[in-house]
């Protein structure tokens, strides 16, 4: 018999007359079920809204370095593992004196609320921040969140000691749970930062949570009602399990395993998805939303009352999403954006829905529930720390997406010598199969014998057709499908243009070859960050976003403050900019990532910065935070091309930003703001900014039409502090004033507005 809840027959008829005489001396508790589900659910709202909250507090302090959000990231799932790790010790206590703890404990944090950044220290100047970080994380939001953390183990294990119907399985009180969830991931972008400061979240926040606390304690005095079976409770569960159901096998740490694999595979699912679509599908901003409310999705419908059937639908789409998708992974089959992005959030859903259907079934009795989140947290954690902390380091692509997919397809079902054996033959053959396709293709290959095209075709479909095959045989499906991306992969390491690939915690770049056309690119993602001439004499023109015909040319032929001494540029790339310093000046690029100096700096791949020679320097850091260290007045011109990409920078873009960059321009210095974006319109908001601060600012957008070659349309805005800081720029048509929108926000560290800044259309997009 499985360890699960469910009763035989038998059972449930001996459970009945065991608990028959308790049960009927106790009134039926009608409104139990709607006090903890709002209990859960509110519990699990605040939750998730509380992350975005304290990360966009501390962004203005450390800077967008993706370590900070990291950090905030290792600090909540520690935070999550801590709450159930004390619902699991502290129930040892029985039900009755830990609800009297835990009412203590939720109560608690009152006393500090609204949360703010409390910090003993300002950040540290030089050195790594994550231990300033943490302990301003813990004294900021550190007892609400633990709290918060404990309620779905808690609230579920006080119901299961109630007289209600429902206790003896109370595990559909997570979907609810993850319902609250869900819908708070919704919310904050959409009601709550769009139209409330930073402070005023944290207030409303705290109103909140004064709810949560009220639902609480209605909850523990359910549970004080229970006096008997409070007292006894652990008792009585010992001697009904060993009357009724002697043959169940023990709790096993072969079954907590599989909870931490079931749990930890859809979590690294997760995030792989969200890399893998920004990075090599469209970078799109809030698109991190989708994978993730997905994903608690899954965990509604597989603790719902769905999950039987729900689990058995998606291990059948499974397949049939996972085969296409991999051909248009690694196999370099062209398709429609949507279709790409629907097959892999399909298999996505499907894998996520398996894993956590089968954790649903295999949910232990009442006994072990707080165990059973535990471990639950414990494999969340490990798929979070895996992608976010080891990927970036050990890998230079997204592998963990597709490692993560093969794991997911051993687990739908449990793995063991009847399954391996069955599928012996089929897993054989298929090795056989793909190691022959592999070699003659790669005979093929070197002898020129068969165009790429058709030899891509030939590697990959072996192992497609088998996996199609063994569809229903979980191990050798989850090899077959390895197959397909290990043939893909091994073929794509020598057809590609791509002469360089390296991964940080910031992204992936990649240094991109078109011989044909005579141009390299640096790629972040999918946006461009630059791009050179291959022909050496002619590698020192200023090309893409850059180039000479363009806004830019413009800038730094008419505006005065071009031809001053000293130039600050945020954001490097490949070192376009640096094609227009002059004999005599200095520039300073400031950039947050040290890949890409490297990048840029060396010659196999670009000369920009090389060429520039001791004129160009770079600060590593973020942008705000190193400039504020310079000498206020240093610059006479400051350049901000840090806005291109999906994810932007926002604590660049805020009144208290433009302050600073004021601070240290020269008196007669101006900004050059570059606010070219497939996905937002920033225009606006910096328009919004030069207004609130009295600037003079003029626009040019560039269509690039007719088409020039090398050139790329763009968008750029000129700020100066009179008119006449523009010179001649000021009389040049195609330059036009930049008035503020009736109805723009002013962005400000306490405030920003990612959805009222969003195309659209796609239509639109570069």
């Amino acid at each position: 018999m499985p360890y699960v809840d469910g009763l035989t027959a038998a059972e449930g008829r001996g459970l009945a007359v065991l608990a028959a005489p308790e049960a009927a001396s106790r009134p039926r508790l009608a409104r139990a079920v709607p006090v903890f589900t709002a209990t859960l659910f509110a519990g699990a709202f605040l939750l998730f809204l509380v992350e975005p909250m304290i990360a966009r507090m501390v962004l203005p302090l450390l800077g967008g370095s993706p370590s900070v959000w990291n950090t905030c990231v290792v600090f909540f799932q520690a935070m999550l593992l801590a709450g159930y790790a004390w619902a699991h010790g502290t129930m040892r206590l029985g039900v009755r004196r830990q609800s009297m703890v835990q009412a203590a404990l939720v109560a608690a944090p009152l006393v500090a609320l609204p949360f703010g950044i409390r910090q003993l220290s300002a950040p540290p100047s030089d050195g790594s921040p994550v231990a300033w970080l943490l302990l301003v994380l813990l004294l900021s939001v550190g007892l609400p969140f633990f709290v918060l953390s404990t309620s779905a183990a808690v609230m579920q294990k006080w119901f299961s000691t109630t007289d209600h119907p429902a206790a003896k399985d109370p595990y559909f009180l997570y979907a609810a749970s993850n319902l609250g969830s869900l819908l708070a991931l919704l919310a904050y972008p959409v009601l709550v930062e769009p139209y409330l400061t930073l402070q005023q979240q944290a207030r409303a926040w705290t109103i909140g949570y004064v709810a949560y606390v009220v639902l609480a304690l209605a909850c523990a005095a359910i549970v004080w009602r229970q006096p008997a079976r409070a007292r006894d409770e652990r008792v009585r569960e010992a001697a009904l399990g060993a009357a009724l159901t002697g043959t169940r096998p023990a709790l096993t740490w072969t079954i907590r395993a599989r909870w931490v694999a079931l749990a930890c595979v859809p979590s690294s699912l997760m995030l792989g998805l969200t890399t893998y679509l920004s990075t090599d599908i469209a970078a799109i901003p809030l698109l991190w939303i989708v994978p993730l409310s997905l994903y608690l999705l899954t965990f509604v419908i597989a603790f719902g009352g769905w999950s039987v059937r729900a689990t058995a639908a998606a291990d059948r789409l499974l397949p049939l999403a996972l085969v296409p998708m991999a051909m248009i992974m690694v196999g370099r089959v062209s398709a429609p954006l949507p279709l790409a992005m629907a097959l892999n959030v399909a298999a996505f859903v499907a894998a996520a829905l398996v894993c956590h259907g089968n954790l649903s079934a295999s949910r232990p009795s009442t006994e072990h529930l707080t165990e059973f989140y535990l471990w639950i947290a414990v494999g969340g954690m490990l798929g979070g720390l895996f992608n976010s902390l080891v990927a970036p380091v050990a890998f230079t692509t997204i592998v963990e997406y597709p490692i993560a997919l093969v794991a997911a397809c051993l687990l739908r079902t449990r793995i063991g010598r009847e399954t391996l054996w069955i599928d012996r033959p089929m897993i054989a053959g298929g090795v056989v199969a793909a190691v022959a396709t592999l070699s003659l293709g790669a005979v093929l290959w070197a002898n020129q014998a068969l165009p790429t095209g058709r030899l891509f075709m030939v590697a990959l479909s072996v192992p497609a057709v088998l996996a199609f095959t063994v569809a229903r045989r979980p191990v050798a499906f989850a090899l077959a499908f390895a197959m397909i991306l290990t043939a893909g992969t091994f073929f794509n390491a020598g057809l590609g243009a791509t002469e360089y690939a390296e991964r940080t915690f910031f992204g992936v770049y990649r240094v991109h070859t078109d011989e044909a056309g005579g141009y390299r690119y640096l790629l972040h993602g999918t946006t461009l960050h630059g791009m050179q001439r291959l022909d050496p004499a002619r590698r020192q023109e200023a090309l893409s976003y850059y180039h000479s015909t363009g806004p830019v040319g413009d800038a730094f032929a008419s505006l005065p403050a071009a031809a001053g001494h000293r130039v600050g540029v945020i954001g490097l790339g490949a070192g376009v900019l640096a094609r227009y310093a002059r004999p005599g000046q200095h520039w300073t690029f400031f950039e947050i990532d040290p890949s890409v100096e490297r990048i840029a700096r060396n010659p196999r791949f670009f000369t920009y910065l090389g060429d520039c020679g001791p004129r160009c320097d770079v600060s590593l850091g973020d942008a705000r935070l190193s400039l504020a260290r310079v000498t206020d007045g240093e610059f006479d011109l400051i350049v901000l091309d840090a806005f291109s990409s999906d994810a932007i920078p926002m604590h660049l873009m805020t009144a208290e930003a433009l302050a600073l960059y004021r601070l240290k321009l020269s008196p007669d210095g101006a900004l050059l703001f570059h606010v070219s974006n497939r996905h937002l319109v920033l225009a606006p908001i910096v328009a919004r900014l030069a207004g609130a601060a009295g600037l003079v600012a003029v626009n040019r957008f560039d269509r690039n039409e007719p088409p020039v070659p090398g050139k790329i349309g763009s968008h750029w805005i000129v700020m100066t502090r009179e008119r006449a800081g523009l010179g001649p720029l000021a009389a040049n048509a195609a330059w036009v004033a930049l008035e503020p929108h009736a109805g723009t926000p002013l962005w400000t560290d306490d405030f920003t507005n990612i959805l009222s800044v969003l195309r659209p259309s796609q239509a639109n997009a570069r």
